[in-house]
């Protein structure tokens, strides 16, 4: 059967969007340029290496734009991952033009300035104009236009997905024409045609748990005379997941369910802002190290130094290091007591120590080491790991990553003392949800947080 007559065709796949955006992408940038040009000379008449630094910083934009999916559909997409595609793309162009000018020995002829106001307006420019592209997009959409018409096939059981609200979809570019059911009828398949021709679908999502994937087959056989898209959107709710994405392995499509989002670029991008943040933290609070270490030596007798092995990243161990707080006490094998309001154990310079979190400032020697972070999940005891691990699902999945100084629980009121399971699960929740959703930009706001609330807290005895 051939594709229904009432399918019509959206407004990108009648005009050339990517061909359009990415000319109006080259002329911002040499509007950036000759604005920059006029903030910084008080003129708009490019001399002609700027003017070629103009042109070729445009080529720069649209081709690295072009190579990172930027000019792709924004249909399903959120507008700030197309605002970090921008800026991510812009910033590295602008470092081949820096590196470009600094290998031809060119840098010198133009002014940094320029070169620094062309970027920001470039991206203030670039930004702004999809911002309202963003809001016409989803103004139109709202009103039934540019939507493309969707087929659900699923379970009637109970174990069906869960659609977005009609508005949200709309929103995101879609709108549901029809649904099948695969449970309720042994011939659904040859009900799938019928309703793909009446609602002139563009796309049929297959949303099926993972045992009724055998169902596949006969969805792709039904519609073998359609043009229609064919998505396969396993139901994997009921899952705990961890960074959940579609790879290619030894040549074979892989659904990742739990892997480390640490892979690649994230992984130099995190220790490079473990290393640069460290540094600089390091060396502003020697003094006040200095200050404790003194403190602790002069009040209670036994090392300045808490050494205490943690599991760290892929479950090795390692020597996580802390300001003394508690007299030398000896704990027996595999058995970690935890401070509790009014513990004997804990000094009075410790007490101070730990509501205020400065007996963690010896961990960032181990940040150095490249043992832990500034900020990823907190690392426990030895002994609790082995207790929690069976007790709270996905708990050893914190150790995908390098345990953090801070994290997302702590920034959220889940420090110090855990003597509920309840509020262990909380604190493993919140570390997953880290993780699962990391970028330099939430690790740079928990750090935020932490200065401004997360040091001081009446939970840590």
């Amino acid at each position: 059967m051939p594709q229904s007559l009432n399918y019509s065709p959206t407004f990108a796949e009648r005009y050339p969007v990517a061909f359009v955006a990415a000319l109006v992408d080259a002329g911002l940038a040499i509007l950036a340029a000759y604005l920059a040009f006029f903030l910084r000379f008080d003129t708009y008449d490019l001399t002609s290496p700027y003017l070629l630094a103009a042109i070729a910083w445009a080529a720069l934009v649209v081709a690295v734009s072009y190579v990172m999916g930027t000019y792709g559909s924004w249909r399903g997409q959120s507008f700030l991952r197309q605002v970090m595609r921008v800026v991510g793309g812009w910033l590295l162009a602008a470092a081949v033009l820096a590196m470009l000018g600094f290998l031809l020995k060119t840098s010198a002829s133009y002014s940094r300035l320029w070169f620094a106001y062309t970027m920001a307006i470039s991206a203030g420019l670039g930004i702004g104009l999809r911002l309202l592209g963003f809001l016409a997009l989803r103004r139109a959409r709202r009103s039934g236009r540019n939507l493309k018409q969707v087929v659900v096939v699923g379970p009637t059981d109970g174990q069906g997905a869960k659609l977005p609200s009609a508005i949200a979809l709309r929103e995101q570019g879609y709108a549901v024409a029809g649904v099948v059911s695969c449970s309720e009828s042994a011939d659904w398949f040859s009900i799938l045609p019928e309703q793909v021709d009446a609602a002139g679908a563009h796309e049929v999502w297959l949303m099926l748990p993972l045992n009724e994937g055998a169902q596949i087959q006969s969805a792709v056989y039904a519609l073998r005379h359609h043009v229609v898209s064919i998505r396969f959107m396993p139901q994997l709710n009921d899952l705990p997941l961890l960074n959940h994405q579609v790879s290619r392995v030894a040549g074979f499509y892989s659904i990742d369910l739990s892997v480390t989002p640490m892979d690649g670029m994230a992984r130099i991008v995190k220790r490079t802002e473990d290393l640069v943040v460290g540094s600089a933290i390091l060396l502003m609070i020697l003094p006040v190290c200095i200050v404790i270490a003194l403190a602790i030596k002069l009040t209670s007798p036994g090392p300045v130094l808490f050494k205490q092995y943690r599991t760290g990243i892929n479950g090795q161990r390692f020597k996580v290091y802390k300001f003394r707080s508690m007299v030398v006490h000896q704990e027996s094998a595999g058995h970690v007591t935890q401070a509790k309001k009014g513990d004997a154990r804990v000094t009075p310079i410790g007490a101070f120590l730990r509501r205020t979190s400065l007996d963690e400032l010896p961990q960032f020697f181990n940040v150095l080491q490249g043992r832990m972070s500034i900020v990823g999940p907190r690392p426990h005891a030895l002994a609790h790991n082995e207790y929690y691990k069976d007790l709270v699902e996905s708990y050893m999945q914190r150790h995908q990553v390098k345990p953090g100084i801070t994290g997302w629980a702590q920034v959220n009121g889940l420090r110090g003392e855990t003597d509920t399971l309840e509020k262990m699960k909380a604190r493993v929740e919140h570390d997953l949800w880290y993780i699962d959703n990391w970028s330099l930009w939430l690790d740079l706001k928990i750090i935020f947080l932490t200065v401004f609330k997360g040091f001081v807290n009446p939970n840590a005895y």
